[in-house]
Parts: structure tokens; C-alpha cells; sequence
């Protein structure tokens, strides 16, 4: 039985004069231990989808269908008392800004603690214990005089690391991790990743990896999940992907990696942008931007199929080995 299998999630907005979609028909599954990566631009879903599967969201916001379950119980339809028991205890999340994370009135042992003691019947002395073995697996330097210090007095990489090993308190089985080492310098992200990397192998956790970034995705995950609009387009092992990508879109991102183009060029970019909630195109959501796109993906939705060993929702995907695309068209 896998960890976590999503099935045909579909998250709306209730707007004042419409109701939009921001997830259609979602569908994966994460074996325990197994790292998955969730990629693409910004407002594809991948946030929304993180918030889904904890159950975060809020109104507006709704699962408007599908089904999300965790040990093969459905947590779509749990209300927060339900949650409690599984929120934090067996699935945890990392956001992006730990400053966001973190109460700034109170210091990190206290916030520790309250998050040991509302799971695990533990006196005080026994949760600062747990708290500085964690503070110790993160790498933090003297973690009993972190404890007594407020998160405005630590650096970023330092509250990010703090962040991790409160993640890792309640020993979950999955965590999702949020854009963590978009508030963080750039010095800062690579050791972060490999922190979060090794500390999920080491005790065979879960993880669930959002982010633009196919580099970190490349280096992090086994699978990955491509988004656009809301939509699932390419899904496989990360290497198959990375390797050979079979969708335009996947395409588009690899090749806006700063080390696709040569010293002294210009970077290649994606021509037009995301489109809004309000105004997702007929047909294939991403024909706008795509130089394969012919009549057919701007009238009809291109469903997902078995491609190589991947799923790709793209029309065009036969002819896409086949052809050099006419960038000058699509100008």
C-alpha cells in the first residue's frame, strides 16, 4: 500500500462573482521513503497542491472532489480535530519563510516544546531533550543555548535548520517541502538540501518537493510531477524526465536553465506567461505559448497518456521528436 495516493483532486476558489479552478484532477502516488518533486512557474498549483494535502487550505478555498489518503484513510473530508492526530504528527510541512513559520515572541524552546507536548504526553524536561537531540541531527551549534534565543537573533540558514529538525520532532512519515531555501542565500540553499536530503534517507521519511527549480529537483527527488495551470503535464522517474523531456513545457523549463546556454548569451526563456485562474485557454492550456501547437490543442484538452515511461498530456508528443519547432512563429 502506497504511503499517500492522490486520486482525481480537484481544489476550487469560491470568487465573488465565479468560482475558478485551481486543481483539475490531480492524481499520484509516493511510496514510503520515496521522494517526489513538484515543479513549474509560478501560480501552476504546486503550492495549492501542497496546501491540499495537509488540508490547509482556507476559504475561499476547497476540495471540490477526489480523493487524498494517508495510510488509506481519506483525509479530504477531515475536519481540524481529525487532522490533529495526522497533521504534524505523521505529515509535516516546510514553507518557504521561516520567519513566517516561527512566532517571533516566543523563543525556539518554547515553540518546540508546545509542539511536542500537544502530541506526546511529556513533562517539559523531557520534550527539551527531544528538542536538542533534533537541534543536534540539523547540525545547530550549541542547541541548549538556542532554546533560550528568539528567532530574530539567529540567521536564516539557522532558523531554516530550525525549522527542519521542528518538521522532524514528531517523527512523521512524510514531509512536504515548500520552495524551503527561497528566503535564503544562494551560499545557504545547496547545504540546506543536502541537510534535508540526508536527514530523510537517514530515518526513511517521506518527501514531497515543491519547487521552480528542476536543478534541485534533478538532484533531490526519484519522480517529479510537471505542473501547468493547475494540471499535471508530464509525470515519471526524474532522470527519464530530466533526460528526455517529452511535453513543450518540460521542455521550455530545461532549457531556461542558466547552464543550457553559453557564456555570454542570452538566457532562453518560455515566450508569454502563466495564465490567471480566470482566463485558462480552451483546449491545451499551454498552446499559447507553445510552437507545436496546432488547431486541434487550441479546441480540444489533450488527456494524459503512457509515453515511453512516462505520462504526458500533450498532443503533439509524436511529433515533437520529430520536428524542429519554428521559434520564429511562435514570435
Amino acid at each position: 500500500m502506497s504511503l499517500l495516493s492522490v486520486s482525481d483532486l480537484t481544489v476550487k476558489f469560491a470568487m465573488r462573482d465565479q468560482t475558478v479552478t485551481a486543481l483539475h484532477d490531480i492524481s499520484f502516488d509516493l511510496a514510503k521513503g520515496e521522494r517526489l518533486g513538484i515543479v513549474g512557474e509560478s501560480g501552476a498549483g504546486k503550492s495549492i497542491t501542497g496546501f491540499s494535502l495537509m488540508n490547509l487550505l482556507s476559504k475561499p478555498g476547497y476540495i471540490d472532489s477526489g480523493k487524498i489518503l494517508f495510510e488509506g484513510q481519506d483525509i479530504a473530508g477531515m475536519n481540524d480535530a481529525q487532522m490533529r492526530g495526522i497533521r504534524g504528527n505523521k505529515m509535516a510541512m516546510i514553507f518557504q519563510d521561516p520567519m513566517v513559520t516561527l512566532n517571533p515572541v516566543l523563543t525556539i524552546g518554547q515553540q518546540m516544546v508546545e509542539t511536542l507536548q500537544a502530541h506526546r504526553k511529556l513533562s517539559r524536561d523531557e520534550a527539551e531533550q527531544i528538542a536538542i537531540v533534533k537541534l543536534r541531527e540539523v547540525y545547530i551549534p550549541s542547541p541548549e543555548e538556542r532554546l533560550n534565543q528568539y528567532p530574530h537573533e539567529l540567521s536564516g540558514g539557522m532558523r531554516q535548520r530550525i525549522i527542519i529538525a521542528m518538521a522532524l520532532l514528531l517523527n512523521p512519515q512524510l514531509i512536504i517541502a515548500d520552495e524551503p531555501t527561497t528566503a535564503l542565500d544562494v551560499t545557504i540553499q545547496a547545504d540546506i538540501m543536502e541537510l534535508l536530503l540526508e536527514l530523510c534517507q537517514s530515518n526513511k521519511v517521506g518527501l514531497i518537493l515543491i519547487t521552480h527549480d528542476l536543478g534541485v529537483v534533478s538532484q533531490m527527488t526519484e519522480r517529479t510531477l510537471v505542473m501547468y495551470a493547475g494540471r499535471i503535464v508530464e509525470a515519471g522517474r526524474t532522470r527519464e524526465i530530466i533526460n528526455d523531456p517529452q511535453h513543450p513545457y518540460t521542455q521550455g523549463l530545461i532549457n531556461a536553465l542558466p547552464q543550457q546556454t553559453l557564456p555570454g548569451h542570452r538566457l532562453k526563456q518560455i515566450p508569454g506567461n502563466m495564465p490567471s485562474l480566470t482566463s485558462i485557454p480552451v483546449g491545451c492550456p499551454f498552446s499559447p505559448r507553445c510552437s507545436y501547437a496546432v488547431d486541434h490543442c487550441r479546441t480540444t484538452r489533450p488527456e494524459p497518456i503512457s509515453y515511453g515511461t512516462v505520462r504526458v498530456a500533450c498532443h503533439e508528443v509524436n511529433r515533437l521528436h520529430n520536428d524542429t519547432p519554428d521559434q520564429e512563429k511562435q514570435a
